[in-house]
């Protein structure tokens, strides 16, 4: 290990300039914290009020080559062995609706992962670009999505001769990893980039028994929500370049992109956070993460022994569009008891207060970070799940193995972009099977658009986004978040 991988050049700066309790004659109103709501200070702390220093700030983002903010990025870069790292301070969002806007530099086609997270189809609004959308594996059995194989990019490919790029998704929600170098190879045997978008995935770095990660996989441009994971604040992420990109996506391009989607008044906490998760990963990250993975092990391990319930994990290695599984994702199958996982989501809650990542009809899935040691809400969740089980009862018949699958998804009739900022007006939900979507439907969880601007839409997923409404579910993208109305283009007739 590079011993400066043991310091946070920024963070360090931020809190010597709060040190030095300088005369702060610029923003934020609240001055460091003497300016601040009482509530906010008492609830924040003063010290966290301090660090909030704006950017072009003498000695931290400005002044001599390489300055600190620079040293943490570089810092970044090496640790998870980039050619080039961006902090993000809007998300792995940001990530996405830059790699889609330097993407557009090249031309104006895409390849893109069909179940890709609803900032993903933001990028294409915004950068114009056209999509193929290639469709991932889905689960027979568990009714959800796993990754996409090489054999289905490859026809993507070659069905869109001018893409510039391949923009896939691993690992998933539930813990599927992609085989992401024999996805490269497949992209970077036609001349494109391949974008990876793993933002559950931050961590597979730090670990000789996790799956390879992106980068090291040959992957070009990876977008990593460090917050998921490695555990910096909530809202900052990392773009990575990896080595060997330049003649299919410039550093130049990506630059200009995170440099448009970015605020001019980028959060330094957010920021902050970053470098110390860098640190915290790169210096102690194996270690936490052994022990991490050793108290999911006995979790799941007592989860299996809860009649009605298994576990996901290593075991779906194998099947179709899953190359490897990431434990630090606990996801609990549900299908052996009398309730699906939308009743028993809020039943856990009543019990426990047990609060969980996501969950579907057949699958719950609980996040656990890098750095907990003991993991005691495990053993949390396991009690909770005991309680539960109990209450609902288990289902001898097996008749609840069929899954709600979320029907096919409409024709592309235009653009994500044209439909977008088209000529559009805003119709009941009974009446827009068949017209033309001006606006996207992600249902969460998980947030994979249901429906995209430019498809049409069906009787089917019309139904299917209100039944998840009705579970207790919400939609994103849409301007009713009740869906009594849709947004629709008015096609010339």
């Amino acid at each position: 290990m590079n011993p400066s991988q043991r310091q946070a050049p920024y963070l360090q700066a931020l809190r010597e300039y709060a040190a030095r309790d300088p005369a702060r004659l610029h923003v934020p109103g609240h001055k460091g914290g003497p300016g601040a709501d009482p509530e906010l200070l008492e609830a924040i702390g003063a010290g966290a009020l301090s660090l909030d220093i704006p950017a072009l700030t003498y000695g931290i983002d400005v002044g001599s080559d390489p300055t600190p903010f620079e040293q943490a990025q570089r810092l970044a870069a090496e640790a998870w062995g980039a050619k080039r790292a961006w902090f993000l301070i809007n998300g792995a969002s940001q990530g996405n609706l830059a790699a889609g806007l330097a993407l557009a530099h090249r031309g104006a086609e895409v390849v893109v992962q069909r179940n890709a997270h609803s900032s993903t189809i933001d990028a294409l609004v915004l950068s114009g670009l056209r999509p193929t959308f290639a469709a991932p594996e889905t689960d027979p059995e568990l009714g959800i999505a796993h990754c996409l194989t090489p054999e289905t990019l490859e026809r993507a490919l070659d069905a869109t001769p001018g893409a510039v790029g391949a923009w896939v998704i691993s690992p998933t929600y539930f813990g599927a990893v992609a085989d992401i170098s024999a996805l490269a190879a497949v992209a970077h045997g036609r001349g494109v980039p391949l974008i990876v978008d793993e933002a559950w995935g931050a961590h597979l770095a730090f670990h000789e028994d996790l799956p390879e990660h992106a980068l090291a996989a040959g992957a070009d441009l990876v977008i990593s929500s460090t917050h998921k994971i490695v555990g910096s604040l909530t809202q900052s992420a990392m773009l990575h370049l990896g080595h060997g990109a330049e003649e299919k996506i410039g550093e130049d391009e990506v630059d200009r992109a995170v440099t448009l989607t970015e605020s001019t008044s980028p959060n330094s906490l957010l920021a902050g956070s970053l470098d110390a998760a860098r640190r915290h990963a790169a210096v102690h990250g194996r270690e936490l993460l052994t022990d991490t993975m050793q108290a999911l092990a006995r979790a799941r391990e007592s989860i299996r022994a809860i009649p009605g319930l298994d576990v996901l994990d290593e075991r779906l290695v194998g099947r179709a569009g899953v190359f490897a599984y990431d434990p630090l994702r606990l996801a609990v199958d549900v299908r052996g008891v009398a309730a699906d996982g939308y009743e028993l989501a809020p039943l856990l809650r009543e019990i426990d207060d047990i609060n969980l990542e996501l969950y579907g009809q057949n699958v719950l899935v609980a996040v656990f970070g890098m750095g907990e040691r003991g993991l005691p809400e495990a053993s949390r969740l396991v009690s909770a799940l005991q309680i539960a089980v109990g209450r609902v009862g288990l289902d001898p018949s097996g008749s609840r193995a069929s899954f709600a699958a979320p029907p096919p998804w409409g024709e592309l009739a235009m653009t994500p972009r044209e439909a977008y900022l088209g000529a559009q007006e805003v119709v009941p939900a009974s009446q827009a099977a068949g017209r033309i979507a001006a606006e996207s439907l992600a249902t969460y969880p998980p947030g994979i658009p249901n429906v995209l601007p430019g498809e049409r839409l069906t009787a089917e997923t019309i139904a299917y986004v209100q039944r998840t409404l009705e579970l207790g579910g919400s939609v994103r993208g849409a301007s009713d978040r009740l869906l009594r109305t849709v947004r629709v283009v008015i096609e010339e007739s």
